[in-house]
This record gives C-alpha cells, sequence and structure tokens, in this order.
C-alpha cells in the first residue's frame, strides 16, 4: 500500500457508528482505498463485468427485499459469489435484519458484516463525502498557513526569512495560525486546497532565540484554526539590490499545487518593512480580485486613458 492513500475500516466504523455483526479477520486495520460506495443490485442477480472489489458493498431495502423473495438456497448461492469476491466489508442499512445466508458467507468467506439504522442514501451520500475528503490526494510543504481576513494565505521562503515570526506578528494583529513549518495539503475539490497542521506540531510555533511556544495557551483559542481553504501563496524571499520587483501587480503569478493554480505574490524582506501589514494588504487585493475588483487592471487603464486624451489633444492642436 506504499504511496496509497486508504482509510481503516476500523475508523469508518468509529466516524459512522456501524454495528458490528460479524468481524472479518484483523477487520478494523483492512484498507479502504476507494471512495465509492456500491449498492450491489446488479451483482445480486449475476452481473460481475466492471465490479470493483475495493469499495464497501451497500445493501438497502430494495436489494434486502429482492434476496428476501429468493429461495434459502438461492440466496444462498447469490451471497457467496458475492462474499467470495475481496470486498472490504457489507453494511446493511436500515437496521435490516441480517439473513442466515449472509452470515453463512461471512464466516465461509471471512468478510466483515456491519449495520447502521440510518436510511440507505443518506447513509451512501455520507460516507462518500467522508471517503472523498480522507483520500484525496495530499502533500506536505514547508511554509506557514495563517487565515487572513477570512483568506487562507500560505507563506513560504527559505528557513530563517521570517516566516513564524511574520505568523507571530499576524496573530497578534487578531489573525488565526492553521500550521508553523510544516503544512499537510489535501486537494478536496477540482480547484480546492485545503491546509492543515501536522498532528504533533499543530498551535507550535518555533521561534530562533526563544524556542517552542504554544500559541494556544499564548494567545487563546481565537488564535488558531485546524484547517483552512488555501486561497494564495505569499513568497517571501531576501531583498536582492538590481533585482526587479512587481510594482504595479499586471502580472499574475501563480504556484501550482496538486495541479491547482494557486495566486503568487513575492514579498522581498528587509530591515524596516511591516511585513505583516504587507501580507494583510495581499491578503485583502487577492480577495477583492477573486470579487472582480483589479486595482492594478483600473490604474493601468486611467494611464493609459490619460495619455490617449493627451495624443488626441495634442493631433488637434
Amino acid at each position: 500500500m506504499n504511496g496509497i492513500n486508504y482509510v481503516e475500516l476500523g475508523e469508518l466504523i468509529r466516524e459512522f457508528h456501524l454495528k458490528v455483526i460479524h468481524a472479518g479477520r484483523n477487520y478494523e486495520h483492512i484498507h479502504v482505498t476507494k471512495a465509492g460506495i456500491n449498492r450491489p443490485g446488479l451483482q445480486l442477480v449475476g452481473f460481475y463485468d466492471y465490479f470493483d472489489n475495493e469499495r464497501i458493498q451497500l445493501l438497502g431495502k430494495v436489494e434486502w427485499t429482492y434476496m428476501h423473495e429468493k429461495t434459502p438456497e438461492e440466496r444462498q448461492s447469490l451471497l457467496n459469489e458475492l462474499f467470495a469476491r475481496p470486498i472490504p466489508a457489507v453494511v446493511v442499512a436500515r437496521d435490516l435484519e441480517i439473513s442466515p445466508e449472509a452470515m453463512n458467507a461471512a464466516k465461509e468467506f471471512d468478510r466483515t458484516v456491519l449495520r447502521s439504522e440510518r436510511n440507505t442514501a443518506e447513509l451512501q451520500s455520507d460516507m462518500i463525502t467522508f471517503l472523498t475528503r480522507q483520500l484525496s490526494p495530499r502533500i506536505t510543504r514547508h511554509g506557514v498557513l495563517m487565515e487572513i481576513y477570512g483568506e487562507g494565505v500560505l507563506l513560504t521562503g527559505e528557513s530563517g526569512v521570517g516566516k513564524s515570526e511574520t505568523a507571530i506578528e499576524l496573530m497578534k494583529r487578531g489573525h488565526r495560525l492553521i500550521a508553523d513549518d510544516a503544512v499537510d495539503i489535501r486537494r478536496t475539490d477540482v480547484q480546492v486546497l485545503e491546509g492543515s497542521a501536522p498532528e504533533l506540531i499543530r498551535y507550535y510555533v518555533e521561534l530562533r532565540g526563544i524556542g517552542i511556544i504554544d500559541v494556544r495557551r499564548l494567545f487563546g483559542m481565537s488564535a488558531v484554526k485546524d484547517n483552512q481553504q488555501i486561497d494564495m501563496v505569499v513568497n517571501m524571499e531576501q531583498w536582492r539590490d538590481g533585482m526587479i520587483y512587481d510594482r504595479l501587480g499586471l502580472d499574475s503569478r501563480f504556484m501550482n499545487i496538486l495541479g491547482v493554480d494557486l495566486p503568487l505574490v513575492t514579498i522581498p524582506v528587509k530591515p524596516g518593512r511591516n511585513l505583516a501589514v504587507i501580507i494583510e494588504v495581499a491578503a485583502m487585493n487577492n480577495r477583492t480580485r477573486k470579487m472582480g475588483y483589479n486595482a492594478a487592471q483600473e490604474f493601468s487603464d486611467q494611464i493609459n486613458a490619460h495619455f490617449d486624451r493627451q495624443l488626441a489633444q495634442q493631433g488637434e492642436v
């Protein structure tokens, strides 16, 4: 399973309060690697083309009613064919009765059978949502993730450039920390990235010369947040003389993470610059751009219009 995201079946059982009717061998540690939940109606009539063995199998009222119209012998044969596949588990919804034939098949093929009181459609939808989130592509990046005016801002840059110190100043100004030093990033939708802190370092910040501090204890619970959608990247780099930095903001730059293009702003760092205020402005400016207003473009249009008028007036003279 190296390199493949998975959810252990035990985690799914606890999340949805599923009752274990029959426990397969080492069932809590079975790896669920597919977000899809299969309702095996076609399989119960014998059609197994394109059947995905790695999906949880969910039996609802429709499948249960169909099976109970069969004779015990027919039911046993159909269930044996389903349970013989290396499926992670079978979940029976609506607290329906588990037939003796299903228990026989579970014992013979060492499969886990679970039961839920919940409605079939709601349970299927919620399980797909949960598994999609847990199995989404993910990566860990060096940096600091902050929530600033509702925008998720990922601060990147070389070690020692001042990311953590800037984060402390931003927290003093009322913004919230999600992660320092390492940011776990997952793609929760086609164009949506969400960041969080690894469990071991959550709420901690390293400040050179002071050491490790617990932000939650120093600044309170209002200064931290467990996760946040990432809306932009601010790259902090040491000021280099002779380097040409963007002064208008007309050229849009992006950083691609897990296939998602995030707006990228580079901020040169040198003594005397108030980085916290600059990053606040960058976050607000990104928010206004998402709402359809681009100050740099408006300024450029005004300059062009001014020169057009000047040229027109000179032509009239």
